[in-house]
């Protein structure tokens, strides 16, 4: 384990009195840097031989609860697995005390210019089984049942841009939950209150737990379609299943679970009110 990035929350990073979720993948992602440059195998030099570098495969994730304005959040980073062409790495967001916030797991490969994935050197990889540990980790959305027939389905859609990014044609992945938070924040909206008039003691609809795969690689100037089939709703969760598309191509499909919040960042319920939405007649 390194304990690879510390952080203090700042204004331009809350959604209201909590952070947004997107940041969890920010320090996720930042925290994949640091950890790159410890074994030897930097962003900087394969961008510039054209690779894409940690590229997401598979993403397991769960928030327990959310940071706060001035809160500091460090990330410990552990690798699980090591394959010839691919890393499993354990993210932990803990506090000053080392309390979790979150926890993710998360299977990166490089992409070769021409396509496939890039054997990792040997070098690299002796070092990441150095630091590798067995950990078993619960974390993600849960079982039970689920009746996606019973719920709404909506979409968005997005045309990706992104100005002046070093060397990439691709959509960043902490992009994604920013795009399925658009896409619900406008379906509670739409013949509703607006999410800020519901948002006051009770934080709601912030991403808790999901599990989403990679499958392709989205490019620049790509129209987005985010495809959320609700699954389930109670006063704990409401479960959505996402898929991500481009001419027609599915590039992101998963699960994904929010929750409600208090202003502290504890785990609460949602009212009826919040709820109601999702209530088809």
């Amino acid at each position: 384990m390194r304990t690879i990035d510390n952080h203090s929350v700042r204004f331009g990073e809350l959604a209201g009195p909590l952070v947004h979720h997107a940041m969890f993948f920010d320090w996720q992602l930042i925290s994949t840097q640091e950890i790159a440059y410890e074994v030897e195998y930097p962003f900087e030099a394969l961008v510039a031989d054209d690779a894409i570098p940690y590229a997401p495969v598979g993403l397991d994730a769960t928030i327990h609860r959310y940071p706060t304005f001035g809160d500091t959040v460090s990330v410990e980073v552990t690798p699980l697995s090591v394959g010839n062409s691919s890393v499993e790495l354990l993210y932990e967001a803990v506090d000053a005390d080392g309390d979790l916030y979150s926890t993710a797991r998360m299977t990166h490969v490089t992409i070769a210019p021409e396509g496939g994935a890039l054997r990792l050197p040997e070098a690299t990889r002796e070092r990441l089984r150095e630091l590798q540990a067995d950990r078993e980790v619960d974390i993600g959305p849960t079982g039970g049942a689920h009746d996606a027939d019973a719920y709404p389905t909506f979409e968005e859609y997005f045309r990706v841009h992104s100005p002046h990014i070093e060397g990439s044609e691709l959509a960043y992945f902490e992009e994604y939950p920013r795009f399925a938070d658009i896409a619900l924040e406008s379906f509670v909206s739409n013949d509703g209150p607006q999410l800020s008039e519901l948002a006051g003691e009770r934080q709601p609809f912030r991403l808790r737990d999901w599990h989403w795969d990679f499958k392709s690689p989205v490019l620049f100037d790509s129209l987005l379609e985010v495809e959320c089939d609700v699954e389930a709703v109670d006063e704990e969760t409401v479960r959505i299943a996402h898929t991500f598309r481009t001419d027609d191509e599915t590039r992101i499909e998963g699960v994904s679970e929010y929750g409600c919040f208090d202003r502290e960042g504890e785990p609460t319920q949602f009212t009826d009110e919040m709820l109601a939405p999702f209530r088809q007649e």
